[in-house]
């Protein structure tokens, strides 16, 4: 049973697609062992909540310094003794510390096809809006494994979205959520707990 973790920052649209997963079946060999939020406010809290699943703010503005956060946050994560981490809108730079722990045991969603619209200062509606700038045809998520850099870690599953005539930002946001973020991000987490995914010099196998 592949213990995760789940760290958010904001509503829970990504931890919510896991949930469900987990309890329909979709996701198998999976357990929810807690979400932690750096974001006291954040209600994907209140979903963890309603369904059971532990929860904990950890926030930078507890702690005098960020080294500190850092520590507290890499502790907290292991109270839960992950077998999987999952970042799913979590705002927050993970430290190397837990990074360096956790190697190959720490997945992301991104909402671009990775390389494109990814790295430092490319998260939320920042995405969408520049790809709409930038006048593509085509967006998608990824989900990849997090390794020392922004958005650099191997790459698991990604999947295309069209883009619109008329898109606004928003619009896409939520086309790329409800047609590939939702789907992809359990997905990869199923395909994890039974053993399917491994990384082999920086890139990821998918066995059927």
């Amino acid at each position: 049973m592949l213990n995760v973790v789940v760290l958010v920052s904001g509503g829970g649209t990504n931890l919510q697609a896991v949930i469900d997963g987990v309890e329909s079946g979709a996701v198998t060999n999976t357990r929810i062992a807690g979400v932690i939020s750096n974001n006291a406010g954040a209600y994907a809290l209140e979903r963890a909540r309603k369904h059971g699943i532990a929860s904990k703010c950890v926030s930078p503005k507890m702690f005098a310094s960020r080294e500190e956060f850092n520590e507290k946050l890499t502790e907290a994560v292991g109270e839960m003794e992950p077998d999987l981490i999952v970042l799913a809108g979590f705002l927050v730079v993970i430290p190397p510390i837990m990074t360096a722990k956790y190697q190959n045991r720490i997945i992301n969603i991104h909402p671009s096809l990775i390389p494109a619209f990814c790295g430092k200062g490319y998260y939320g509606l920042k995405v969408h809006e520049a790809a709409l700038s930038r006048g593509v045809k085509v967006a998608g998520a990824t989900v990849h494994f997090v390794d020392d850099g922004t958005d650099t870690g191997p790459i698991i599953l990604q999947k295309a979205v069209d883009v619109e005539d008329g898109d606004t930002p928003e619009a896409l946001q939520r086309r790329v959520m409800e047609q590939a973020e939702w789907k992809i991000l359990p997905r990869a987490i199923d395909l994890i707990a039974n053993g399917k995914v491994s990384v082999t010099d920086g890139r990821t196998e998918i066995r059927k």
